[in-house]
């Protein structure tokens, strides 16, 4: 019989190993990752000569380290702990957002985003599954969107941040100082990771074929799974990376005000992946996937508009679905594997993922300078988001 004190004694553990899961993925995610959509117009002007093309290009460097990272883990998962993977993760996160914080080059700032890409992806693979360990089997869904809720709420810092040095500092200068915060806090989480985290020693065996591919087959609905997730990888970095550019350059936003609403995603996204999560539980992955991926494609579009009021609706939509669609992904791919395969197969499920965000970020970039404005940009991730819709309403 457990007594109320080893159930209080319990209940602490696991909310400070889901606190300290959350903080590494904020880190490693939002900080590593998305905290580029924020400062790019910043880096763009002071180290990029104002080039869309080569800010999508550093953008792309980010998230084909992300895809390295992804071979890496698919290496490693049979061989390290989930716990050890994390570790690593962070402390690579880290080391490369104190290299973007003091970079006075674009060579060292293009060297910290790949780092940031890398550690991004050894996290984020081996989070899900030790939030949802310490959860009910049923309640799966609830446990990977709290880890995409870390993601959310680092987002709305990093934008809320950007804004608020934005108002008091000279806008060329904000862009560093955010990654200069930013990796004080990633240090204080590093040590939080050493010091609470207990590894259990779970490491994966082998057999998942190359690249985890035999593992993903295991999974039901694997085909329209890898589908999905690659289709979220293209549209959701179209967004994301260039929201704060498209708002300033031609929607006329002001640089705090553009921050302002990539916040709202981010804090929108905080709620996204445990409120969708949790109605999955209820209604079903399916359904809901598809409506996540809908409406995220309509978001997209009502940015276009350019209207505050109907900007900040959609940003407030397109949070929602940008947490919820890769943690429905994932908790599909969790309910639908064991200790054993879980690594191989999510790794492999992330490789479709990472390719598809690789080549993103660089035609996003090509089609703004061609054009002369991101409006193309956001109508082709609708597009692409459409197709994940199409391919999330075909699994089992």
């Amino acid at each position: 019989m457990t007594t109320p004190i080893a159930a209080a004694d319990r209940r602490e553990r696991v909310v400070f190993a889901i606190a300290v899961v959350m903080a590494s993925t904020c880190v490693a995610q939002a900080f590593g990752r998305f905290t580029w959509g924020v400062v790019l117009p910043g880096a763009r002007d002071d180290l990029l000569d104002g080039s869309n093309t080569l800010a999508g290009f550093f953008g792309t460097v980010n998230v084909t380290a992300y895809l390295l990272g992804t071979l890496f883990v698919s290496w490693a998962s049979g061989r390290l702990s989930l716990v050890t993977l994390v570790r690593i993760g962070l402390t690579t996160s880290t080391v490369s957002l104190a290299l973007a914080s003091v970079a006075q080059s674009a060579v060292v700032l293009a060297v910290g985003l790949f780092g940031m890409g890398v550690g991004g992806a050894i996290i984020w693979i081996p989070a899900p599954k030790i939030a949802a360990r310490v959860f009910p089997a049923e309640r799966a869904g609830v446990a990977v969107g709290l880890v995409g809720s870390g993601i959310g709420i680092g987002t709305a810092f990093a934008g809320q941040l950007a804004a608020f040095l934005g108002r008091s500092r000279d806008a060329v200068d904000v862009w560093q100082l955010v990654y200069r915060i930013e990796f004080v806090i990633a240090v204080v989480v590093l040590i939080g990771t050493l010091t609470v985290l207990r590894d259990r020693g779970e490491r994966p065996t082998g057999g998942g074929g190359i690249g985890g591919i035999g593992a993903l087959r295991t999974v039901r609905g694997w085909v329209p799974t890898s589908v999905a997730y690659a289709a979220f990888g293209f549209s959701y970095i179209l967004v994301l990376a260039f929201l704060v550019a498209r708002l300033k350059d031609d929607a006329g936003f002001s640089s705090a005000r553009a921050s302002a609403m990539f916040s709202l995603v981010g804090i929108a996204a905080a709620f996204g992946g445990i409120s969708l999560g949790a109605l999955s539980d209820r209604i079903g992955r399916r359904v809901t996937l598809t409506g996540s991926f809908t409406a995220f494609a309509a978001c997209g579009l009502i940015i276009l508009t350019g209207q505050p009021v109907l900007v900040i609706l959609a940003s407030i939509g397109a949070g929602l679905a940008f947490s919820g669609g890769p943690a429905l992904i994932t908790a599909h791919i969790v309910a639908n594997t064991d200790a054993n395969s879980y690594g191989p197969a999510f790794s492999a499920a992330t490789l479709a993922f990472g390719v598809a965000q690789m080549v993103s970020p660089q035609i996003g970039g090509l089609i703004a300078d061609s054009a002369g404005s991101f409006t193309w940009v956001f109508v082709l991730s609708a597009v692409i988001s459409m197709v994940g819709a199409s391919a999330a309403s075909r699994l089992p």
